[in-house]
């Protein structure tokens, strides 16, 4: 229980009708969770407006409301409370009902299109291999210390993020490495959090069904930047020429990392790249990684630099760092006995690109490069045809199935990718809706040592269909056809 004058402490209040002095058992927005003698905020949601649940959240229990407009019909015993924006309140009373857990550990946060759960993942891993013991809040699950909980969103709501958070804090945890999108940062859902540091990986056009405009979408990760305190750093990825744009208007202290540039804190050089990793030289020591790829060279030097921002010694951050390896769903290889699949999360078209041109880099001459790729529903139309467009352009063959088409019908989005095709390129394309089907053609239909990519659902144990999450695992699907049960 929290006495809500302490839950008031940082709060702008505009009119609040009732007493103050009251005790809160828990804060609530969602009156399915609501419980008695509960806290409700009401905000006002894209699909939906919380103001209309207020009656029924009393029903449930609550006894305190924080809404943006006091309703005509105030309830007996009840306490109103009147502020300017719902959101921003509900995270900075989350923060303070659990203590203000932030503060008692140092919280990074990364935030760009690609790269984020590869970045926070294995920064986690490394910390735990360095014994600083370490939470995680990423897209594919959250970790207390090495208890795993499950994950639902890129970022969760105020109230869950402090509730763990909390629990971190009370498990010793020193350090939190969480993914901030761009619909947490504006939906508030990250306000009252105090970060120890900030990185920006990268951008690229992504969400425009939600932010409308790129423009939208890179205001979105810079307020990230913006709201950063003096103490902290901000550390971003200068080669991607939003990069300093992030830095534009923060307090942090700015850092920069690249591998083009000369003029940056953390530089490192490509020395060679295949298949099992790559081989960078990073402040002047060369060393070999687990992981492949440029875009997995950035995620390493972004995981190297932070490491040394929160004051780890650089040997030791390099060596246990060599010792890692890629997250799930992320470029995972599975070598069967006469070709190589790779599943891989890739579901924008830069990330597309990115992990297809890597693949033609490592592709001996003549080795075939097929590539199984679908697009999410309910989501942005706009990349549909470019993410066929650069599938076809980087393979040889490319097979166009489902991925998650949630409400939408998997056809109709099937032929929004099909205009995408390249002229002259159609022969070399399979539109087959059904992914496991897709699936199990690329794989038996490939030519002795193919590199077959399966792209979009990586660590994810589910195809989403009409509501309903099915069962389903890239990975599982390539170790039945390929007739192996482990990760090579």
């Amino acid at each position: 229980m929290k006495n809500l004058k302490e839950l008031l402490e940082n709060i702008s209040v505009k009119r609040l009708v009732g007493t103050d002095n009251r005790e809160v058992s828990a804060i609530g927005f969602d009156t399915r969770n609501i419980l008695p003698h509960s806290l409700f905020v009401a905000q006002k949601g894209t699909l939906t407006d919380g103001h209309q649940f207020i009656e029924n959240a009393i029903e449930k229990g609550a006894e305190v409301i924080v809404c943006q407009q006091i309703p005509n019909n105030l309830k007996v015993n009840i306490t109103y409370i009147e502020v300017a924006d719902s959101a921003d309140c509900l995270g900075k009373m989350a923060s303070a009902f659990y203590g203000h857990p932030s503060q008692k550990l140092k919280l990074v946060g990364i935030t760009g299109t690609n790269g984020k759960t590869t970045t926070v993942t294995l920064l986690h891993n490394l910390f735990t291999l360095m014994n600083c013991p370490s939470g995680l809040l990423s897209t594919i699950e959250n970790k207390i210390g090495q208890t795993v909980l499950p994950s639902t969103h890129t970022t969760a709501d105020a109230v869950k993020i402090n509730e763990l958070l909390s629990q971190m804090v009370e498990k010793g945890c020193q350090y939190c490495f969480m993914e901030v999108s761009s619909h947490a940062i504006v939906q508030q859902r990250i306000a009252g959090l105090t970060f120890a540091g900030g990185i920006f990986s990268n951008i690229t056009p992504e969400h425009l069904d939600y932010h409308k405009t790129f423009k939208e979408y890179i205001a979105a990760k810079k307020k990230f930047f913006d709201n950063l305190p003096k103490e902290a750093f901000a550390l971003v990825n200068i080669d991607d020429k939003n990069g300093k744009v992030m830095l534009q208007n923060t307090h942090a202290v700015k850092k920069t990392y690249s591998l083009y540039s000369l003029n940056c804190d953390f530089k490192a050089k490509i020395r060679q790249i295949t298949l099992e990793g790559i081989n960078l030289i990073i402040d002047n020591e060369d060393v070999w990684f687990r992981l492949t790829g440029e875009f997995n060279a950035y995620n390493l030097l972004a995981i190297y630099a932070t490491a040394g921002l929160l004051g780890l010694p650089k040997d030791e951050i390099l060596r246990k760092e060599s010792m890692l390896l890629p997250a799930e769903g992320r470029f995972t290889t599975l070598l069967g006995e006469n070709l190589t699949a790779i599943v891989d999360y890739a579901h924008t078209p830069d990330a597309l690109e990115n992990v297809l041109t890597t693949i033609e880099k490592l592709a001996t001459q003549g080795q075939e490069i097929i590539t199984v790729v679908g697009c999410g529903g309910d989501r942005d139309k706009s990349k549909r045809p470019l993410m066929a467009k650069i599938a076809c352009l980087h393979s040889n063959r490319v097979i166009l199935t489902s991925d998650n088409p949630r409400t939408e019908n998997p056809d109709a989005i099937l032929s929004e990718m099909e205009s995408g095709i390249p002229p002259n390129y159609e022969d070399n394309v399979l539109i087959i809706s059904h992914r496991r089907q897709a699936i199990k053609t690329a794989l038996t239909t490939a030519s002795k040592n193919s590199i077959v990519l399966i792209a979009g659902k990586g660590h994810e144990k589910y195809q989403e269909i009409n509501g309903i999450k099915e069962p389903f695992d890239d990975v599982e699907e390539v170790c039945k056809y390929l007739n192996i049960n482990k990760l090579k």
